[in-house]
Parts: structure tokens; C-alpha cells; sequence
């Protein structure tokens, strides 16, 4: 999947990735996509708990070598 800025979380436990990419989206252009790279377990529902309450849109996630893949679309 496309994607205009990649951030990486690997070893991040929570709330530091959700915080991060907080950060990330806010210094980005609407519509743009994010990309991170989170390896805590907790983020498989925190990330989508982000996406619904900050109105961003989480377009795909998934996994791959042990580590959680989430695609964010900036509203």
C-alpha cells in the first residue's frame, strides 16, 4: 500500500506509540497516509480505538515478522 510517511514504534509499549503517532498525523496534509510500525500487542486495539475517536481513517492493518503494520489516513 501507498504511503507518504512511515513511522516506526518497534519496541514502544503503550501509550508511547498512540502518542507518536499522534504527533505524526498532526504534522501531516490531509489525506495523507501514515504508516506505522508498532510491535506491542496492545496496539491491535488501540489503533483502531485511535482511528475511531480521532475521526483519522485506519485503511489497512496487518502483520508481518512479528510486527503489527497499521495504515492511517489523515482527515
Amino acid at each position: 500500500m501507498h504511503f507518504d510517511r512511515d513511522l516506526d514504534v518497534k519496541g514502544l509499549n503503550c501509550p508511547l506509540p498512540i502518542l507518536r503517532t499522534k504527533k505524526a498525523l498532526a504534522e501531516m496534509d490531509s489525506g495523507q497516509v501514515l504508516r506505522v510500525q508498532a510491535t506491542d500487542p496492545g496496539s491491535l486495539k488501540d489503533f483502531p480505538a485511535f482511528a475511531k475517536q480521532t475521526g483519522n481513517e485506519l485503511v489497512e492493518q496487518g502483520e508481518e515478522d512479528k510486527v503489527f503494520l497499521f495504515f492511517l489516513k489523515r482527515k
